[in-house]
């Protein structure tokens, strides 16, 4: 039998999900293909509206090995499983013989713990366990939320938190969920024959392509025991994220409360000496976090050090305690000391971490206005980990609509620990980066319009200027703004002035409502705008006439007082390299094209995106951050982009929008 050709299966793929077949979305297919066929790694930026979910899975599926694909986000992870793959497969299934099977893996704590849920969560106050359900009064919130997970119980067939709609605070999802170290184990759990995360992990042992999420796939690298099923393909979606998230995987953190809570939990199961001896260490380390200023420790501090090996030594005496110990008074023995091992356990690797003082961590001081101090520590870098564990025997394809900075693919590429493209060697991964373009013309549908007249913004400094730029600009456009701005403060400030002067224009805040229900208002509603931070420059798809402006308040730079990014630069620059360059013009222009991708999102979108701040124009950098922008029309008139939009806006108006 001949092997069917990519081209027909792509096109069979695409007609059943309803979608039209471009040249960029067959180019990506053909070079996943190659990639996986000669075993190299492939980076593609691939744009908005290219169509690169079926890009990489057609191939992947042809190839006929089993495939992780990972993503950053819960939304495109639902695509995939709700949409993409249940179509495809149908499609592919009369050409390749075979039906695929696909499953969705996540970490634990994603998954509803009938252990938890029926037994009560060991408490740490007093013996025996706490059952929430009497505790938390069903007229409460709480109560309310966990008498509906208890029925939602009997109804789900996977026990995943995304799939309860509408969702719970995480204070009641933590009542009925428990991390992989707090877990007794299937073997050991009454409810391990019907338990939901087992379930899901036998359901990917026996699939052909396993969907995740990024956590997952750094705790797989990181943890040194597999979590993933074996696999020949590795797909990494938003792989601009992989880097940030990887990080977070590998960050470590203490704090006063979170140690008391360890002591606690370990006090009604070790002796009195032992457990005396842990509680005197914390004590301590409560003492010395009290006085803690924000910033990074170059050097432990004599005080913070002996405080540490003093927690490493007392942790390590507790956990020899809780695994020689048995104590039948205290009721369901193994969950509670289970839960009490995952907490010193914890303790004692972050202790010991800090402690051992590895030149290639980071340590600093964190404030928090609610819950204070807290001590953490994360790698200096990620990319020689992720060289070593996600580039060795499999094939690996990243793909995002923003992989190529300033030009090309090198600065992401060097942050996953990659050589620059070309370089041979032994234990030299080989790897080739393309971009397939967008479907859209840039140049004609949006403008990149720099307000070049604008005094360059001071850190923390009044922007008079800046909001009367801004208040013109929405005023041109009708509204339908998307306001991305460099912190919460700003975008408050902004909301705060600008709904006094431009009451006819509603301004939503994110905070002030779940970002789903604030995206929901902003979609449905033109005249509305949406002021907000970090997550809104990544995660809001809002096509059509509702987003014809997207204003940027300025490049959004790492904050200089930011420890792991200043650890960073500095590293790169006594290593010989431009640390500025490297770290935080790489960070500005990942954020700025995400932000900048917000504004066409479909073939009839129209706009302009507007970024208020002159260093965009003026800056040495500013050409380094503009080539890796779309390819909008350029300009630093303001006359000119007044008219644009009010042009846009009277056309949408005209079409009842």
């Amino acid at each position: 039998m001949t092997k069917p050709s990519l081209p027909d299966l792509l096109h069979a793929a695409v007609s059943a999900v309803g979608g039209v077949e471009r040249p960029g979305q067959v180019t990506m297919a053909e070079a996943v293909a190659e990639a996986i066929d000669d075993s190299s790694h492939l980076l593609v930026q691939a744009g908005t509206g290219t169509g690169k979910s079926l890009g990489y899975l057609v191939p992947a599926l042809a190839h006929g090995e089993r495939v992780v694909v990972a993503t950053a986000t819960l939304a495109l992870q639902r695509q995939l499983v709700e949409r993409d793959l249940p179509r495809t497969v149908e499609a592919l299934h009369p050409q390749l013989r075979r039906r695929p099977e696909f499953a969705m893996l996540k970490g634990r704590s994603n998954y509803l713990c009938l252990h938890r849920l029926h037994e009560g969560v060991p408490q740490d106050e007093e013996d025996g366990l706490f059952d929430p359900f009497e505790a938390a009064a069903p007229t409460s919130k709480l109560g309310q939320d966990l008498l509906r997970l208890r029925d939602w119980s009997d109804e789900t067939e996977t026990g995943d938190r995304d799939n309860l709609t509408p969702g719970v605070s995480d204070r009641a999802w933590a009542q009925v969920s428990v991390s992989s170290r707090e877990c007794l184990g299937a073997s050991k759990c009454a409810y391990g024959a019907e338990c939901f995360a087992e379930a899901a992990r036998e359901r990917a042992k026996l699939a052909d392509v396993v969907v995740t999420n990024h956590a997952l796939l750094a705790i797989d690298a990181i943890e040194g025991a597999p979590v993933l099923p074996q696999h020949e393909v590795l797909i990494v979606d938003e792989a601009h994220e992989l880097v940030s998230r990887v990080t977070g995987v590998a960050t470590g953190e203490l704090t006063p409360g979170q140690v008391n809570r360890a002591v606690r939990r370990a006090a009604k199961l070790v002796d009195e000496k032992t457990a005396d001896q842990l509680q005197t260490a914390a004590e301590g380390f409560e003492r010395v976090m009290e006085l803690a200023l924000p910033g990074r420790l170059e050097e432990i501090p004599e005080d913070l050090g002996y405080a540490l090996m003093a927690l490493r030594d007392a942790a390590r005496a507790v956990i020899t305690a809780l695994g020689s110990t048995r104590d039948k008074s205290v009721q369901d023995e193994d969950a509670v000391r289970k839960q009490a091992m995952a907490s010193v356990e914890t303790v004692h690797g972050v202790a010991e971490r800090i402690t051992q003082g590895s030149e290639y961590d980071v340590v600093w001081y964190e404030r928090h206005d609610r819950f204070g101090a807290s001590l953490r520590v994360a790698p200096l870098s990620v990319s020689g980990l992720l060289r070593e564990k996600l580039f060795a025997d499999r094939s690996v394809v990243l793909t995002s609509a923003t992989l190529k900075l300033g030009g090309d693919f090198n600065g992401v590429g060097a942050s996953l620990g990659l050589a620059p493209e070309g370089t041979q060697g032994d234990d030299v991964p080989v790897w080739k980066g393309i971009d397939v373009g967008s479907p859209f013309d840039y140049p004609k549908q949006g403008i990149l319009y720099v307000a070049k007249h604008l005094a360059r913004p001071a850190r923390d400094g009044d922007r008079a200027d800046m909001l009367d730029e801004l208040t013109e600009l929405m005023q041109a456009a009708g509204g339908r703004t998307l306001g991305l701005f460099s912190s919460m403060r700003a975008a408050q400030l902004a909301a705060e002035e600008l709904r006094s002067r431009i009451p006819e224009f509603p301004i939503l805040l994110q905070g002030e409502d779940t970002l789903g229900e604030l995206i929901k208002t902003f979609s449905a509603e033109p005249q509305t705008c949406l002021f907000g931070t970090l997550s809104l420059w990544q995660g809001v798809d809002v096509p059509g006439a509702s987003c014809q402006l997207v204003v940027m308040d300025k490049i959004p730079f790492p904050r200089p007082d930011d420890p792991l990014m200043s650890a960073r630069q500095k590293a790169v620059e006594e290593a010989g390299g431009n640390g500025f360059m490297a770290v935080a013009a790489t960070h500005a222009a990942l954020l700025m094209a995400q932000g900048a991708g917000r504004l066409v999102r479909a073939s009839g979108d129209r706009g302009v995106v507007a970024v208020l701040d002159p260093r965009l124009a003026t800056a040495r950098y500013g050409g380094y951050l503009k080539s890796s922008l779309p390819d909008f029309w350029y300009t630093t008139d303001r006359n000119q982009v007044r008219k644009s939009l009010a042009a846009i806006d009277a056309a949408s108006k005209a079409a009842g929008v």
